[in-house]
């Protein structure tokens, strides 16, 4: 049987890659930087509750390495340096390659044939050029479409340099590291067509690539969910629309608070919850069709999916946007960009904007609200998928040939 090695730097997709294989029995190990129990110390810690989801249920049995002391010495090591975010981003993906490397030395080695070592991209140049030394196959996951959403971020930065003044490109030789691991892999996983795409205007060799969507296991309570729409909206009882993940320039928040200010006096209300990270114009902060709710713990997520009439998400560029799974589950509909994970049917369980635009953004908005027949047709169509649960992930991996 097949055996895979996992390496791992954070919690990425709930570790859903090691769960799928570990279920099916094919996991050898998991090496991730941290891991922490439910039954840890460091969960009573309170400047350290970011750790607390560095854990799963579904792995408690399986083999797991990882360096939280080491981790955590690494933060507070940079932290009191005033190590810039990339410069600390990139510092923390060769320490955690280093140390996965020096376990992946003592372990007895797995049977060459038929070994695969999988990794996240950017952390994974020095983790590929080892797996190929000991001849094991290599998978890479791509979490994002490259080098060319950044282009797509400059070029909107470019747009609108005020909302987003101390936005930076990564160094030149991050994307030079990125390229030699695109070249090492001998398969790279993308969650979408978009990604593909992507991929090959950055001359990524197609045949590489293989598709695979985010996975997402909806919570029990929506089972019993039940969504209502009234007969009209108006100012009482406005549209309520929600923005949800980070308020960044890719995930299309310019062209948002441009369709915002078309909609002014209009029976439209919008909620921005998550980390802003754009400089809010100060005409903006205290519009009253605007809710900025900010970063929210992630228990209080749901109620924003359950109160919401419908989720916009009209990013730029995203490898999938796994909020979109999220919404879904909770029977809301979506509206979206084409440029991320093919969640929406196009007037079936939300709209397909034609372009990422603010024009875009409020024609559908106003459809929305004049015909709230229509959001409740698409709300009893919003039904969670066979092709995103992690039965269908694993077979995709098992899928994947030597």
């Amino acid at each position: 049987m097949t055996s895979w090695i996992v390496c791992q730097l954070g919690a990425r997709e709930h570790y859903a890659i090691p769960r799928a294989l570990h279920h099916s029995g094919q996991l050898h190990s998991l090496v991730t930087d941290a891991w922490v129990p439910p039954q840890s110390w460091l969960n009573r810690v309170p400047g350290l509750r970011s750790l607390c989801d560095r854990n799963h249920p579904d792995l408690t049995n399986a083999s797991i390495r990882s360096f939280t002391p080491g981790l955590l010495q690494f933060e507070v090591t940079h932290r009191l340096k005033k190590t810039g975010s990339w410069e600390c981003m990139i510092a923390r993906n060769h320490w955690f390659q280093k140390r996965a490397i020096s376990y992946l030395q003592s372990i007895k080695q797995p049977n060459n044939s038929s070994t695969k070592l999988f990794s996240y991209s950017y952390a994974a140049l020095e983790l590929l050029r080892y797996a190929k030394q000991r001849g094991w196959y290599t998978v890479l996951g791509q979490i994002d479409p490259g080098i060319y959403e950044e282009k797509i971020v400059a070029a909107e930065q470019v747009k609108y340099p005020d909302l987003a003044p101390d936005w930076q490109p990564v160094p030149h030789d991050y994307w030079q590291r990125w390229q030699q691991e695109c070249e090492l892999a001998d398969q790279i996983i993308v969650n979408s067509s978009w990604s593909r795409h992507l991929l090959e205007q950055a001359g990524v060799n197609s045949n590489k690539v293989k598709i695979i969507p985010l996975v997402y296991t909806p919570p029990q309570a929506v089972q019993a969910f039940q969504r209502s729409y009234p007969d009209t909206f108006s100012q009482k009882r406005p549209l309520r629309v929600l923005f949800l993940g980070l308020v960044t320039l890719r995930k299309g928040i310019a062209t948002l608070l441009e369709a915002i200010q078309q909609l002014e006096g209009e029976p439209v209300e919008f909620w921005i919850v998550g980390p802003q990270n754009i400089k809010i114009p100060h005409h903006l902060l205290q519009h009253p069709q605007i809710k900025w709710v900010g970063p929210i713990p992630r228990s209080q997520v749901q109620t924003y999916y359950q109160q919401a009439d419908i989720f916009l998400f009209p990013t730029l560029s995203d490898g999938f946007g796994l909020t979109q799974l999220e919404a879904q589950a909770w029977k809301l509909p979506i509206i979206t960009s084409q440029n991320c994970g093919e969640v929406v049917r196009h007037d079936v369980n939300g709209l397909l904007l034609p372009e990422v635009s603010s024009m875009a953004i409020s024609a559908a908005l106003r459809d929305c609200y004049q015909q709230p027949q229509k959001l409740l047709a698409y709300a009893q169509k919003s039904n969670f998928l066979p092709e995103f649960t992690p039965d269908t992930l694993n077979q995709s991996l098992v899928s994947i040939k030597m």
